[in-house]
């Protein structure tokens, strides 16, 4: 399966040409894996903080494709690539107007007290049905 989210881009995603400032993906990124520990991990960020557990960025990579301007609203495509006792790798790609505008691949480490931690048993149940296949488009 494929977890999706709509972004617009908005005026303060971009420069004073309309393009989107390329730091602005990352937050646009940092909010869809935001979304998906909401939405399908059901392990949202506030309910981590209160626990002393997080998912911090331990790697990210962008590779850009196509330009993304003012008004138009990416399609944001997240798969698990892996995931390992603490580790989680995840590929996101956003669509725009049937033209990929950018690839993600980056690593989240679950932990707790700042020292890594196995993912609970619920989260790994759901996170997983995330992972990449072949044939879905």
């Amino acid at each position: 399966m494929i977890y999706r989210r709509d972004i617009r881009i908005e005026f303060n995603h971009c420069d004073p040409a309309g393009i989107v400032f390329y730091p602005r993906y990352f937050e646009m990124l940092n909010s869809v894996v935001e979304n998906f520990f909401r939405d399908v991990a059901r392990h949202p960020f506030e309910a981590m903080m209160l626990d002393d557990t997080g998912v911090p960025t331990a790697r990210v990579e962008m590779s850009y494709t196509a330009p993304s301007r003012l008004g138009e609203v990416l399609n944001w495509r997240l798969t698990v690539a892996r995931l390992g006792r603490a580790a989680l790798d995840l590929k996101v790609e956003a669509w725009g107007s049937d033209i990929k505008r950018l690839t993600a691949e980056m690593t989240v480490v679950h932990v707790k007290a700042g020292r890594p931690q196995s993912w609970p048993d619920a989260v790994r149940a759901r996170t997983l049905q995330f992972t990449e296949t072949k044939d879905e488009p």
